[in-house]
């Protein structure tokens, strides 16, 4: 290993990634921030124009889910922008087209049932109270990469596990929260209990993602990362569109953009911006889970709670009590402790590779 390389850690096993491995250390630093700055501003925005939405009249849930995934042929553009990496694959053998489209139709379908429920969750939660519940997808993660993708559970990761339920937790039997527009008692539950579905659901996906990275995949490259975001989006937006017109939603989109509360004009950039929105946090998302892991794309996901319930009280006058106030806390806690696990993980990493130049310079010698 050249002094060029930086050793990657991935769910806490020291590895030689490709073409990762190449990269400086604050290369390496740099690209996770930009895949991080990515998924905050995408699903922070993307949540409060969904809220938006509702609010100002529109009631399709099948068109808030078809908006998450419609945008994706701008994908396109850093998908030919980017060169693809002359890296081989670490399989001798490629994988078959038809294992490639099995993996993505089913990834697709997944992901647009996934987007129904986060839908029908936040049509009846307000934005703040729908982020603080989405929190408790970074638990049910830890679950899933423990059990699928080997990942270990350290005393931090299993103290982030424990607060983020808590927090989800009070936000179910806080007595004070209301859905939008007075949204009754049992609707606020079953948006609750959806949206907790959802996040379990997502938590999932992002540990499927991962293990089809690391095991039939097995190409290191952001361009792999692209194809597959394209592909189980085009199946999602296909789901979706079915869904729409099956659903007989279609029939009523016209009366939604003539009596939206904004206008026409604004009813479309809403639904535009939205899609748009949503692929860029998409983009975040996988690009984490091919630089770190799932478990820490996840993590990072939760720190729009920092964002999302602070901007909502701001832009729709959610109710932000002390409940909420102590789950928002929880969850930021929870969010801390395992930025702190990966700063341990990564510290070990870089001795690890000091040792072994030390050890290789003193071997030469």
């Amino acid at each position: 290993m050249t002094d060029n390389q930086e050793p990657m850690l991935k769910d806490g096993h020291l590895t030689n990634q490709l073409p990762l491995r190449k990269l400086k250390w604050w290369h390496w630093w740099f690209l996770v921030a930009i895949n991080i700055f990515f998924l905050i501003v995408g699903q922070s925005a993307a949540v409060l124009l969904g809220r938006f939405y509702y609010d100002q009249g529109g009631n399709s849930n099948w068109m808030a889910t078809l908006v998450q995934t419609a945008a994706f042929p701008i994908l396109f553009v850093p998908l030919f922008l980017i060169p693809s990496s002359q890296e081989p694959s670490t399989s001798s053998t490629p994988t078959s087209i038809k294992v490639l489209a099995m993996i993505y139709f089913s990834l697709g379908v997944l992901i647009a049932g996934d987007n129904m429920l986060y839908s029908v969750g936040l049509f009846y939660l307000s934005a703040s109270t729908y982020s603080l519940t989405c929190a408790s997808q970074l638990a049910f993660n830890a679950v899933f990469s423990y059990f699928i993708n080997s990942q270990k559970f350290t005393m931090l990761i299993l103290n982030s596990v424990l607060v983020l339920s808590l927090s989800a937790a009070l936000i179910a039997v806080n007595d004070d929260s209301e859905g939008p527009s007075g949204v009754s008692k049992s609707k606020y539950m079953v948006g609750f209990v959806v949206t907790l579905a959802a996040s379990a659901l997502y938590s999932l996906l992002l540990s499927l993602m991962q293990v089809s990275f690391q095991k039939v995949l097995k190409r290191e490259t952001f361009s792999v990362v692209l194809e597959m975001q394209i592909s189980t989006s085009l199946v999602a937006t296909c789901v979706s569109i079915v869904g729409l017109f099956a659903s007989g939603q279609w029939k009523s989109l016209h009366g939604e953009m003539e009596g939206f509360g904004t206008g026409r004009v604004s009813y479309v950039m809403t639904l535009v911006w939205t899609a748009v929105a949503w692929q860029i946090c998409s983009v975040g998302v996988v690009g984490l889970i091919f630089v770190v892991s799932s478990l820490f794309s996840n993590v990072i996901s939760t720190l729009s709670l920092a964002v999302t319930p602070i901007a909502s009280v701001i832009i729709f006058h959610d109710k932000m009590n002390g409940d909420k106030v102590i789950a928002m806390l929880l969850a930021i806690w929870g969010f801390v402790s395992y930025i702190y696990q990966n700063y341990i993980d990564d510290s070990k990493a870089r001795r690890a590779q000091n040792d072994a130049s030390e050890s290789q310079h003193n071997s030469s010698c």
